[in-house]
């Protein structure tokens, strides 16, 4: 039986490589938006971000996901990425 590879990604914020399966991916969608995608499958391009509440702070303040998204970040943008990291750290 082969073995299975895991996917290895890195967290934007500290630069930390993880299993894909522990970090949470953020994506801006084929049609801009920008959402959280805990199950890792959306479409469009991603950004991945340790569980920490830390490297999510430090990767907006940072501007990191701005970068790896190639999209400005408007304050609502934050704001609703923000609750809904809140709302994914209470289901955990």
């Amino acid at each position: 039986m082969a073995v299975k590879k895991i996917p290895i990604r890195r967290c934007v914020a500290c630069g930390n490589q993880r299993p894909k399966r522990e970090l949470v991916r953020v994506v801006r969608t084929p049609e801009g938006e920008i959402v959280l995608d805990p199950t890792g499958r959306k479409n469009g391009r991603g950004a991945y971000v340790c569980p920490e509440r830390n490297c999510f702070e430090v990767a907006i303040k940072k501007k990191q996901f701005q970068r790896a998204l190639e999209v400005e970040f408007t304050p609502e943008i934050v704001e609703r990425l923000r609750a809904a990291w809140e709302a994914l750290a209470l289901e955990r």
